[in-house]
């Protein structure tokens, strides 16, 4: 009701707003503010992707996560679908518990009106650039570390694209993560309010998008709205190239940001009988099967613990060694 008063918005936008597909990458410190806010809004259908599981640590400043979530050891997607779907029954909410890859991402992203960036690496962040510029789909740029935060809207064919702005990712270690400088709790709630503002816009009225990269230090109280352009020779909203949509023969691993944890993603998509693979792994260590997942501590790896999820996708904690990483794999899931 108080939305369909703003003259900005009205019934008519409302009702574009019930008819919208939005999708949210990521379910962490953005992606929980984001969620909610579009729950609240009316979107009609809220699809959420994440491949992590609740952590004590998220509890900071991931918005719809509780220590019961943290006890049943949930991952993020589902347990966000279930807190949101208790705020607004009216919304479709779709948890798709997933590692975003070059071979499932098209498939995620069809039928989206908007897509939402809340992810926490820059692989992904181009992965989604080139699907969306691809496909069509405004794409809402988003980022935090420490204190400071940004926001771009990317309109295919009006306004440039990320690899316009940054045209290569930055090589491994070239830039701070959440584990080594943190993070102000605030922050990814003004960033993801920006970017649901903006989300918003593309739903009811694109003329009004904000075509520029706005930079924020919350600590500094400082706001930069800074003018962009296409570039010309942008390989991919210019060129057409979508090098990050190749998908290549090789697992992902990735070390994971403040979690101490390293991700193997397997090439391909696969699907795991959790219950039979209970079974087997049950000789060699412990094993929790709360329908979702597989929580495994083996025997004779101390400290180290093996979350098996359906699609094939293993993260080793304990570690942030990968080539110890990839030897428990390959130990326990033969791979």
């Amino acid at each position: 009701a108080r939305q369909i008063l703003l003259a900005r918005l009205g019934l008519s936008g409302q009702e574009r707003l019930r008819a919208a597909t939005a999708l949210v990458v990521g379910c962490g410190a953005l992606g929980t503010h984001q969620a909610d806010l579009l729950v609240r809004a009316g979107v009609g259908v809220l699809r959420i992707a994440d491949r992590d599981v609740v952590e004590r640590v998220n509890l900071h400043r991931q918005v719809l996560f509780d220590e019961d979530d943290l006890a049943a050891g949930l991952p993020k997607a589902e347990a966000a679908a279930r807190k949101l779907r208790r705020i607004n029954p009216g919304v479709v909410v779709d948890a798709r518990v997933m590692d975003v890859r070059a071979f499932n991402v098209e498939a995620l992203v069809e039928g989206a009106d908007v897509v939402l960036d809340a992810t926490d690496n820059f692989e992904s962040r181009y992965l989604l650039n080139d699907v969306c510029v691809k496909l069509g789909i405004p794409f809402i740029y988003g980022g935090v570390i420490e204190t400071q935060g940004m926001t771009l809207a990317i309109l295919p064919g009006q306004t440039p694209c990320l690899r316009c702005l940054f045209p290569e990712p930055p090589p491994p270690g070239a830039l701070p993560t959440c584990d080594t400088v943190g993070i102000l709790p605030t922050l990814p709630a003004v960033i993801a309010a920006r970017q649901v503002t903006e989300a918003l816009k593309c739903l009811v009225d694109r003329a009004s998008v904000c075509p520029d990269l706005v930079q924020l230090d919350l600590w500094e109280n400082s706001f930069r709205s800074l003018k962009v352009a296409r570039e010309p020779g942008c390989p991919c909203c210019s060129q057409g190239r979508y090098d990050f949509l190749s998908v290549d023969g090789a697992a992902w691993v990735t070390t994971l940001c403040g979690r101490m944890a390293v991700q193997i993603t397997p090439a391909k998509e696969s699907r795991l009988d959790l219950s039979r693979l209970a079974s087997a792994l049950g000789a060699a260590g412990q094993v929790t099967d709360n329908g979702l997942l597989l929580r495994f501590r083996p025997s004779e790896s101390p400290g180290k613990e093996l979350l098996i999820f359906p699609d094939g996708r293993v993260v080793v904690k304990g570690t942030t060694d990968e080539a110890l990483a990839r030897g428990l794999y390959a130990r326990f899931l033969g791979g």
